[in-house]
């Protein structure tokens, strides 16, 4: 039997294989915080509930807005500051958050930290044509379920695909 499981492919490159050396640090050593927000609209035209996912800039995966804590700023206040300056769009955001995710940041060092990020829904009403990263990052608006599709962290995956519930009840 045993030899039987050593013929089975290896899975590689999945984002949880990819956590397993840092299992220590998730437990026991301090993670890193960060704030985002899950933009969202409902298209005038249409009535279809939409999500923006945009790209990072170093990998160019797809992911929310987020960034690091701000002095004297509270962690929805982030979340919409962040939403403008990678995606240009203004709203208001919820101050309770919706849920989490984590993740492995790749820092300037090149070393990869965990982080986990507190995620706050921000209702778009209003896409400005200049903002801070403009070039930088791409932006679409998607469905849920293709904004679950395209992103790669399971947790945020499950906050896609359970936040259309929440926001429209």
């Amino acid at each position: 039997m045993g030899s039987a499981l050593k013929k089975l492919p290896k899975k590689s490159g999945t984002f949880l294989s990819e956590l397993v050396p840092f299992t220590n640090a998730l437990f026991r050593e301090r993670i890193r915080e960060q704030f985002a927000a899950l933009c969202y609209r409902v298209r005038a035209d249409s009535g279809r509930f939409e999500v923006l996912l945009v790209t990072s800039r170093d990998s160019g995966r797809w992911i929310i807005p987020k960034g690091w804590p701000m002095a004297g700023k509270k962690p929805h206040e982030v979340a919409a500051i962040e939403a403008f300056e990678e995606a240009g769009v203004r709203g208001k955001a919820k101050k309770k958050p919706l849920g989490y995710f984590t993740y492995l940041k790749t820092l300037d060092n090149g070393q990869r930290a965990p982080c986990c990020v507190q995620v706050h829904l921000l209702n778009v009403k209003e896409s400005c044509d200049v903002f801070r990263e403009k070039g930088q990052r791409q932006t679409e608006w998607v469905s849920c379920v293709e904004a679950a599709r395209r992103v790669r962290e399971p947790e945020l995956k499950g906050l896609f695909l359970s936040m259309q519930r929440v926001v429209l009840s």
